[in-house]
């Protein structure tokens, strides 16, 4: 699928969630699409957890 699509498909889910939910379901909606997303990366091997974590505690793996 091509990234132009899917942003559009995001950015319209996004947009209805916010108008007929309001903004807490404009928040939800962005969450659980971030949570998505990140899952979908390890799934396909494309994110390692110990670089996740390293990445949310700051810490450089490289070096």
């Amino acid at each position: 699928m091509n990234l132009a699509l899917v942003g559009l498909l995001v950015g319209m889910a996004l947009g209805f969630a916010g108008y007929f939910g309001g903004f807490a379901a404009f928040l939800l909606v962005a969450v659980l699409g971030a949570a998505g997303f990140v899952v979908g990366r390890l799934i396909e091997g494309d994110i390692d957890l110990g670089d996740l974590g390293d990445l949310l505690r700051g810490r450089d793996r490289r070096g």
